[in-house]
C-alpha cells in the first residue's frame, strides 16, 4: 500500500496550508492511500544543531515517518518570500539518506495573490535532500483560503486545482515505484 507523510509547516492554529493538507489527507484516504501527517503547529521540534549528538524524541517520529514514506507533501505558509521557520528547521533535521529519490508535493498559502517565492525555495532544497520535485504545485493566495467547518475549501477553483496537483503526484509516486523499500522479486529462469 502506498504512505505518505505530510508536514504541515505552520505554527498558527486553523493555518490555511493546514488546511489544504487536511483536504489532502482526506482526498488521499478516500484513494486508500496510507497517510501520516506531521504538524508542526502539534509537534514543537527543538532548534536544529548539527552539534547535537542525540536526535530528539521529536525529530526521530518525524524522521521515521519521512523514511517509512513512499512520498512526501510539505506545505507552508509563506513568510517574507519563503517558508515557515518551523518548517525549514524540521527539513533541517532530514538528510539524503531520509529522502533521495522520493517524490515531492509542495503547497504554499500566502497573504498576497499567490506564494510563489517559498514554492521556489522549496525546489532548492528538496534538490538539495536529492528529492524529486513533482512539476505540480499548490499556491493559494489572499481570497482563496475559505475553508468550511470540515476544512473543505470553498472556492471550486482552487478544489480543483488541489486535486490536479494530487493527482499528478500519486502518478508520479506511482512511476518511481512507490514499493522500492521491498526487495524487487527477482525470477530466475531454468
Amino acid at each position: 500500500m502506498m504512505h505518505i507523510t505530510l508536514i504541515a509547516g505552520s505554527n498558527r492554529h486553523n493555518a490555511a496550508s493546514t488546511s489544504i493538507l487536511r483536504y489532502i489527507e482526506d482526498v488521499l484516504k478516500s484513494r486508500n492511500i496510507q497517510v501520516s501527517i506531521i504538524d508542526l503547529a502539534a509537534v514543537q521540534l527543538p532548534l536544529y544543531s548539527p552539534d547535537s549528538e542525540v536526535v530528539p524524541p521529536e525529530a526521530d517520529v518525524l524522521i521515521h515517518s519521512v523514511k517509512q514514506a513512499d512520498g512526501l507533501i510539505l506545505a507552508t505558509p509563506e513568510y517574507h518570500g519563503s517558508i515557515s521557520g518551523s518548517l525549514k528547521n524540521a527539513l533541517d533535521y532530514l538528510d539524503n539518506s531520509h529522502v533521495t529519490g522520493k517524490p515531492f508535493l509542495t503547497v504554499s498559502s500566502a497573504g498576497g495573490p499567490l506564494g510563489v517565492s517559498s514554492l521556489l525555495h522549496f525546489q532548492s532544497i528538496i534538490r538539495n535532500l536529492h528529492g524529486i520535485l513533482c512539476p505540480e504545485w499548490i499556491s493559494v493566495g489572499e481570497g482563496q483560503s475559505v475553508f468550511d467547518a470540515d476544512g473543505v475549501p470553498q472556492d471550486m477553483e482552487v478544489i480543483q486545482r488541489i486535486d490536479q496537483a494530487v493527482e499528478q503526484f500519486i502518478v508520479l509516486v506511482k512511476k518511481l515505484g512507490h514499493n522500492s523499500k521491498q526487495p524487487a522479486k527477482v525470477m530466475m529462469e531454468t
